[in-house]
């Protein structure tokens, strides 16, 4: 089983710049999109509903912001949007589809802000997100958990760690909370397979950033540590174009 995960930064506008065409040529059997920006009626129906896959789309209150949606070729047994929470779900950003031998969480974290003014509000949705997933687990769940997390973990995954120690994305209490989430049996699988630097998965638009590789690794996929046997690949699709992000996946033996 092949699972997805890309933040498009806005649906609309990557269908035109190669998400269209990656997602007709890939075999996914999961297709997990973030930052979508865009209501079901806004779209066309190949995109909506692309052929022999099963969509799940929860959008934010406001328009042409935020956004993810969850692609499957197998109907989940269960979906549920949001984390339960208002003060996060009016932003559109968690679908938990329930497979049979697997819950998938589909999120796009929030940004803390240049100005920071959001990181409490982040690390507020942060630990609701541990509580859910480690309430799943409690329940008998094996867990797999992706999307863009706005936070680079380690100095390892972005190309100037230094210079960015004060910014969003790559400030102390943001990374402590992957070391947490980490602690409490979650496992990066890319890290599993790579251990090499340069592995990113975001570049800034500006100053040939992607040319140049200089970039961050913000987007993931997490599993329940007690799930790890069945994992084979993890792996980033930096050449794909269509966003400021890239494509990521994971390999089930499943």
């Amino acid at each position: 089983m092949k699972l997805y995960s890309w933040n498009l930064n806005g649906i609309r506008a990557a269908a035109g710049k190669g998400y269209r065409d990656w997602m007709q040529r890939t075999d996914a059997d999961i297709v997990c999109l973030q930052e979508t920006k865009a209501q079901p009626e806004q779209l066309e129906e190949d995109i909506l509903r692309p052929d022999g896959y099963h969509s799940s789309w929860n959008s934010a209150q406001k328009k042409g912001y935020s956004g993810v949606a969850t692609l499957s070729k197998t109907r989940p047994l269960e979906e549920k949007k949001g984390l339960g929470i208002e003060a996060f779900d009016h932003e559109g950003r968690v679908i938990e589809s329930v497979f049979p031998e697997f819950t998938l969480l589909n999120i796009y974290f929030p940004n803390g802000r240049r100005d920071h003014s959001r990181v409490d509000y982040k690390l507020a949705f942060c630990d609701a997100v541990l509580k859910r997933c480690n309430h799943l687990r409690e329940a008998g769940a094996n867990i797999v958990i992706c999307g863009d997390f706005n936070t680079a973990h380690k100095e390892i995954d972005l190309k100037y760690p230094k210079a960015n120690k004060d910014t969003t994305g790559f400030l102390p209490r943001e990374r402590a909370w992957i070391d947490n989430f980490i602690a409490h049996g979650y496992v990066d699988t890319f890290r599993q397979f790579n251990t090499e630097p340069d592995q990113y998965t975001w570049w800034t638009y500006r100053l040939n950033a992607r040319e140049r590789n200089i970039g961050w690794r913000i987007d993931y996929f997490f599993i329940s540590s007690d799930f790890l046997p069945v994992l084979k690949d993890a792996f980033i699709l930096a050449a794909v174009p269509g966003s400021d992000h890239c494509p990521l996946g994971i390999e089930l033996a499943i």
